[in-house]
């Protein structure tokens, strides 16, 4: 029996597929079935349920499974006993994101998290906010970049990293961007009000039965839509989705609808939009940093964590 095997059965059983054991233990996906099938020719039983759509623990796997991750765990304390006394440190981190904004240069920051720990294996991935929730509350990954709302979800802690005032945007042919004939002078746009201090604006209320351009569910943007349109009584039709804010300006330069965006975003395109505030409430997106309330498992995911806070803003 080797740590290997030992290893590869965890894997398959916490991503439930030998296809996602692969893909986390960077592996082809023959080698872990062979590695597992070795694993219960010598314990003499099988480990997995392989009739069922989902792979599954039979009785024996369930049984084995414990020892197994606790001989797994033995060998990473005393690897990190070593480690410590030679000033070393090694290990895998992993860190998901939603969506990976421009503004935060995730690439800078895992370069010099490298340079500083070259022997830290470092792996990012791409998640639905559900399941990157999960992994972190799980252990599975060690901090998450996600968008929120007013709150942090429950067993995490957070730190807020970008934080920035949300406006709508309208293509310049759009009935709430006015008159936009050259050498014309604006007028006050149909449907929309103007805030105190004279610029153009819009409620949130009347965004109800209006086609939207935002981004995805998951990110901060879209957390602070969706939970202020609930607020107000109504679901927003979102007819467009992008992950860059820089494509939902340039789909509401097109004419396909009013685009929901960070205010910095506007910029990329500002030539091509009318820019409106968005009012009562005003809104604000949110993205942050989460990582498990009760602390991450080792030396190495302490200092990535601690390297991601001091390199990203805070807004908490």
């Amino acid at each position: 029996m080797e740590l290997r095997q030992l290893e590869y059965f965890v894997a398959v059983t916490e991503e439930a597929g030998f296809t996602r054991a692969a893909a986390r233990l960077h592996v082809a996906q023959p080698g872990v079935s062979a590695q597992i099938r070795q694993l219960e020719r010598e314990l003499g039983q099988p480990l997995f349920d392989r009739s069922a759509r989902q792979v599954r623990l039979t009785e024996v796997g369930e049984a084995v499974l414990p020892y197994a991750r606790a001989a797994l765990a033995a060998v990473a304390a005393a690897r990190l006993v070593v480690d410590e006394m030679t000033g070393l440190l090694r290990g895998h981190v992993v860190m998901g994101t939603v969506s990976a904004p421009s503004v935060l240069d995730l690439p800078g920051l895992l370069a010099d998290f490298h340079d500083r720990h070259p022997a830290v294996e470092i792996s990012l991935r791409e998640s639905d906010p559900e399941s990157l929730i999960e992994a972190v509350r799980a252990g599975r990954m060690d901090l998450g970049l996600i968008g929120i709302g007013s709150s942090v979800p429950p067993g995490l802690d957070a730190q807020v990293v970008v934080d920035q005032a949300l406006v709508a945007a309208v293509g310049l042919t759009h009935d709430l961007a006015g008159k936009s004939d050259a050498g014309l002078a604006q007028e006050p746009a149909v449907g929309a009000a103007h805030d105190s201090a004279g610029a153009p604006a819009i409620t949130l209320r009347e965004l109800a039965d209006r086609a939207l351009i935002c981004l995805p569910r998951g990110t901060g943007l879209r957390a602070a839509l969706d939970e202020a349109c609930a607020a107000a009584g109504f679901t927003p039709h979102v007819a467009f989705e992008a992950s860059e804010p820089y494509v939902l300006g340039q789909l509401a330069a097109k004419g396909l609808g009013l685009a929901v965006l960070p205010e910095s975003a506007v910029t990329v395109a500002k030539d091509d939009l009318h820019v409106l505030e968005i009012t009562e409430p005003r809104l604000r997106g949110r993205m942050a940093l989460i990582w498990r309330a009760t602390g991450p498992s080792g030396p190495a995911a302490r200092a990535f964590i601690d390297h991601a806070r001091r390199r990203l803003p805070d807004f908490s």
